[in-house]
Formats: C-alpha cells, sequence, structure tokens
C-alpha cells in the first residue's frame, strides 16, 4: 500500500474508473478519488486509454486494488496538496445555484398543479357516481 504506480484507463462506469497498472493487475479508482474537486460525472476527468498515476490506498481480502488518482498526484511531483482549480470552461456555462433553485421551483409548482387537477378529477368523478 502507498505505492504510486503509473497505469491506464480501461473502463469507466458511474462510480468510478478501472485502471491496470501491470499486465494482470487492476483496480478501481472510485470517483471520490479522482479529483480533489466534486466529480458528477467521471467522463468529464478521464477517458478510457488515458496514462494516469495512481496511489494504491487499499488492498481488499480478494486482492482487489483500491487506487487514487487525487492522492498521487501532488505526490508524485514532490509537491504538498493545493485546493483544486476550478474549470473556467465548465464553471461560465454551468447555471448559477440561484438559477437551479429556480428551475427546480417552477418544475415543482408544475407538478403540485398537475397532481392537484388528477386528484381533483379523480375526486369529482367519485363523487358524481
Amino acid at each position: 500500500m502507498g505505492a504510486i504506480l503509473a497505469g491506464k484507463v480501461t473502463g469507466i462506469t458511474k462510480f468510478g474508473a478501472f485502471v491496470t497498472v501491470a499486465p494482470g493487475k487492476s483496480g478501481l479508482v472510485h470517483i471520490s478519488e479522482i479529483a480533489s474537486s466534486y466529480v458528477n460525472d467521471v467522463r468529464e476527468h478521464l477517458a478510457e486509454g488515458q496514462d494516469v498515476m495512481v496511489k494504491v490506498i487499499g488492498v481488499d481480502q480478494s486482492g482487489r486494488m483500491n487506487l487514487s488518482i487525487k492522492s498521487a498526484v501532488p505526490a508524485a511531483r514532490g509537491e504538498p496538496p493545493r485546493a483544486p482549480q476550478v474549470k473556467q470552461t465548465a464553471a461560465a456555462s454551468e447555471p448559477s445555484f440561484e438559477d437551479k433553485l429556480k428551475r427546480f421551483m417552477q418544475d415543482s409548482d408544475n407538478k403540485m398543479s398537475g397532481l392537484k387537477q388528477y386528484s381533483d378529477r379523480k375526486g369529482a368523478r367519485r363523487r358524481g357516481r
């Protein structure tokens, strides 16, 4: 454990990425171990076939390796961990929290209105019998 190895991304899932570090040896980089910042989609940070540096952070009873990219990067360069850098292109195109909240409230109001209309019609049919 603690070894820093070069590897290649061989598969991507919604919960992480599989990295081969040697022939016949591979491990999982969980989505929480990809970057220091929040990772919503693994494909925004990694691609199949990409070369990466990983740190072995654990080996389970079955011999499967748990790997970390975020722990390997600063250690591989001999630098102390830094605060994550925000991608300017992603931040500029992403709606603000207020915009997301406004959209959520509109969607919620629309759904509640539809449910109320449905229950009103259903209740009117029962009363008419």
